[in-house]
């Protein structure tokens, strides 16, 4: 009760337009790393149910390997190792967004695995008695029918991302984490722009949240 009381609230005002700029940037950073682990996720989720043992096998470890270590071991061998290997330095937003891209991908190749495979086979079966190819059948009838089962579970991925960008402060990328950091080291106060910070995660997961389930109305009307 008393931290409520001795709540400042001017260093709140004063900070927030840099707060808003950090959740600017955790915005930004967690849509390009769910594009690049959709397109990395339908690709493995692919090679996942392919009859090519060798393709299912390669698919298996990058699944395995990257859902099965903590991103944060992730974000840190690819800004702090990788360029021990290859000799150059990465920019710090450039390995956010591969870390969590890459990261992203393995838990969305399982989302594509699942809503495939969730498919009647007989679809399969009948586009292509049809004479579709099997990347047409699996564009035209497959995949646009998982979609919509995946909206959920894809939802949920891009949700815990942009929590889990808050990881991200540990590599100096400016993100809504960072600049709280930082403004907490400046004044020697935590309390308010810790609640602040929380306040404008959970406004962004609501309307995450929101949006998300609009769209899911919008493809399943049925669930109206």
């Amino acid at each position: 009760m008393d931290g409520l009381m001795n709540f400042d609230m001017n260093l709140v005002v004063n900070s927030f337009p840099l707060l808003l700029i950090g959740a600017g940037v955790t915005v930004q950073i967690t849509v390009l790393s769910t594009a690049i682990g959709f397109v990395i996720g339908l690709i493995v989720g692919v090679a996942r149910i392919s009859n090519l043992r060798v393709l299912r096998m390669l698919a298996e470890v990058y699944v395995e390997f990257f859902r099965g270590t903590p991103l944060l071991v992730q974000i840190f061998l690819f800004y702090f190792a990788l360029p021990v290997i290859t000799g150059q330095r990465i920019d710090p937003f450039i390995a956010a967004i591969s870390a969590c891209g890459i990261n992203s991908g393995a838990y969305v190749a399982e989302i594509f695995r699942a809503g495939i495979l969730s498919i009647d086979k007989g679809q399969m079966e009948a586009a292509r008695s049809l004479g579709l190819t099997y990347p047409q059948a699996m564009r035209f009838v497959i995949l646009p029918q998982a979609f919509r089962r995946m909206l959920p579970p894809l939802a949920n991925e891009f949700i815990t991302l942009l929590k889990d960008s808050s990881l991200l402060s540990t590599i100096a990328v400016a993100e809504l984490a960072y600049v709280q950091r930082t403004i907490s080291g400046r004044f020697s106060i935590y309390e308010e722009p810790l609640y602040t910070v929380a306040l404008i995660y959970l406004l962004m997961t609501i309307c995450l949240s929101w949006f998300f389930s609009s769209l899911e109305k919008r493809y399943n009307p049925q669930r109206r």
